[in-house]
């Protein structure tokens, strides 16, 4: 997966959803990088990440593959950050290797069962069907959905191109509508709900009052089944670290400075040896 890392401080790790890319992090990262050593990677078939076979299929491989950055970069324990589907991942993650995440922040948690997909996607799911409308769906999506959903970003082109760079051309529609083709949310997401209790990780959950994706429900469960969780609602759409990166970066920086401060001894130095990369 590739990577890129700015800032020096503890670690943190930001997940993004599908399907964006590191990118989505920009305005925060630049906020929090002078705290934190800020690390942000490209999940498999996005940004400048290769695409695999097994895709969104498996969280628990994901997780695993995380680990070993991790472990590659001798990072003793990390703050976790997800957005949208990498709420997923970053659960999965948090709940197998606990004791890597010192706190958890999940924004837009698109990781219930009951998730409904876009209403575009839905279409490039359909066998036949998918592949007939995929180029067409393709120019809607990041030409017009895209551009009205990141409407508060200050970067918004410049976002939806890096968003949208594999998925450019003939290829690029059938690359997007076979990332799509996933796996159902009622069979992926059916573990969500039995992991989140376990979790006993600190936990913020955020979550946008317009977001036409993710029911405020959502935000609101996963707060009620995480035993050390508070919700922070923002006056924003799904993509809150793009629309509101100022106000997201102010409430991780608080959240995180108020875990009580641990020796770091080589987990800074490791961290901070990091550079932007692609990683195998």
């Amino acid at each position: 997966m590739f990577l890129v890392a700015r800032g020096c401080g503890y670690p943190v790790l930001f997940v993004h959803g599908i399907p964006t890319s590191c990118a989505l992090w920009n305005g925060v990262i630049g906020r929090l990088s002078g705290q934190f050593q800020c690390i942000a990677l490209d999940l498999p078939g996005l940004g400048r990440s290769a695409n695999t076979p097994h895709g969104f299929r498996n969280f628990d491989q994901l997780a695993a593959g995380i680990e070993d950055i991790r472990i590659e970069h001798r990072i003793e324990k990390w703050h976790m950050v997800g957005h949208d589907a990498g709420c997923a991942i970053a659960v999965h993650y948090a709940h197998r290797f606990q004791h890597r995440v010192g706190r958890l922040a999940l924004l837009s948690p698109s990781m219930f069962p009951e998730l409904k997909p876009f209403s575009l996607f839905e279409v490039l799911r359909k066998p036949v069907l998918g592949e007939l409308l995929a180029p067409a769906i393709n120019l809607l999506f990041w030409n017009v959905a895209m551009r009205l959903a990141l409407s508060g970003s200050r970067d918004r082109s410049d976002m939806v191109k890096k968003f949208q760079s594999p998925f450019r051309g003939l290829p690029g529609s059938w690359r997007l509508m076979s990332l799509l083709r996933w796996g159902h949310p009622a069979e992926v997401l059916a573990s969500i709900p039995k992991l989140l209790p376990e979790i006993l990780t600190p936990t913020l959950v955020f979550h946008g009052s317009k977001d036409p994706a993710v029911p405020e429900a959502f935000a609101r469960r996963a707060c009620e089944l995480m035993p050390n969780s508070e919700l922070v609602l923002l006056d924003s759409g799904h993509f809150l670290p793009a629309n509101e990166p100022a106000a997201v970066a102010q409430a991780l920086a608080r959240f995180f400075a108020s875990e009580e401060s641990e020796p770091l001894g080589s987990m800074v130095a490791a961290a901070g040896a990091f550079q932007n990369q692609s990683l195998r």
